[in-house]
């Protein structure tokens, strides 16, 4: 998988009206298309009486399955607008079904866009972005007297300590990605003065807050 990758930070709904009509997005992280097409089935069977249920969903490392759906809206104006705001967020293993309650007033081809734009847009605002980072476990093995020293430097890099443990040395566990690696053991190297041990573990997700100032910055890169 990718080292890094965007998704929502969590499972929601969100809704909007626009010209009486009203539109409720459900946004949810999916794993495989069965599961995205059990929740377009769910969502439409709980809004039954709505005039229409589009979707559209991203899957995989590459994003290689793309499926969207106009559910009956004229063709273009639904599926394919909520499909292209998650791909603008770049967002990964994500399903939006947004759902239509008619309020009577025609809002045309180029209305239609908007409205299922906005609606995903809205929703994944107010449901919030966050990085997967793929790191590994990192084992450092020190002296008690080190501890301090550490635990100060590993704050101010705001790398998390994820378990301590105490025999005749303090065994500190963190994660670290790929990329910062060697930096990070040049650095503890230098901080400790080499009287230190690692060990490498096994590779876990993170979740990481996301901004839109950290996208303009990933950006700018």
């Amino acid at each position: 998988m990718k080292n890094e990758s965007l998704t929502i930070k969590s499972n929601g709904t969100h809704e909007i009206e626009i010209k009486k009509s009203r539109f409720i997005c459900t946004m949810a992280r999916i794993e495989n298309e069965d599961q995205a097409k059990n929740i377009i089935t769910e969502v439409s069977k709980e809004n039954a009486k709505a005039n229409h249920n589009c979707y559209a969903y991203m899957l995989g490392n590459d994003d290689h399955i793309q499926r969207e759906s106009d559910n009956g809206e004229p063709s273009g104006t639904a599926g394919v607008p909520i499909l292209e705001v998650l791909k603008m967020n770049e967002l990964h293993n994500v399903l939006a079904v947004v759902t239509r309650y008619f309020g009577g007033i025609k809002l045309g081809a180029g209305g239609l866009i908007r409205a299922y734009s906005n609606a995903t847009s809205t929703t994944i605002d107010s449901l919030g972005i966050v990085k997967l980072v793929n790191k590994q476990e990192l084992t450092l093995t020190i002296d008690y007297n080190q501890f301090d020293k550490l635990k100060y430097f590993l704050e101010n890099e705001s790398i998390p300590i994820e378990e301590t443990n105490y025999t005749d040395k303090i065994e500190v566990v963190i994660a670290v990605s790929d990329a910062d690696f060697d930096e990070l053991i040049t650095q503890i190297t230098n901080l400790l003065s080499d009287q230190f041990s690692y060990k490498k573990g096994k590779y876990k997700l993170f979740e990481v807050p996301y901004s839109r100032e950290d996208r303009q910055n990933d950006e700018n890169k």
